[in-house]
């Protein structure tokens, strides 16, 4: 057989979007007939127990008669979550320091309710002792 026959597909045009532990890549290829397509790969690092690094790959392949459906449902269904979630990150969720935005208004109450029980230092009047003569 050629040699051909085995080459791999070609990169026309590549684009890479890293997004911490994540990398997207946006590799344009060549069909054996000529024609191009598009791979769209996520790569995500992993930290194996024995300190090695890892990774795994998810590939999509998108054909020319498919940009205009997948543009049209990608827009749509990011759309869909920026209007109910609005565009702030809640990953912090995962964090182990991760206090619920209710858990820091109660807590926010809480310390509102005990300070008016207690005055602050910045309402106490500042007092030189030299003042009180003999």
């Amino acid at each position: 057989m050629s040699e051909k026959a085995y080459r791999k597909p070609e990169e026309i045009f590549s684009k890479v979007f890293r997004a911490g532990r994540r990398t997207y890549f946006f590799d344009v290829r060549e069909t054996k007939a000529g024609d191009y397509y598009l791979t769209i790969t996520e790569s995500k690092k992993n930290i194996n127990e024995d300190g090695t690094f890892s990774y795994k790959k998810h590939k999509i392949y998108l054909y020319k008669e498919d940009f205009g459906r997948f543009k049209e449902l990608l827009d749509e269904v990011t759309g869909f979550i920026i209007d109910e979630k609005g565009e702030e990150v809640i990953s912090e969720r995962h964090q182990k320091d991760f206090k619920p935005s209710d858990a820091i208004e109660e807590n926010a109450t809480e310390q509102d309710e005990t300070s008016e029980e207690k005055p602050s230092t910045s309402e106490f009047t500042d007092v030189d002792f030299d003042d009180f003569g003999d």
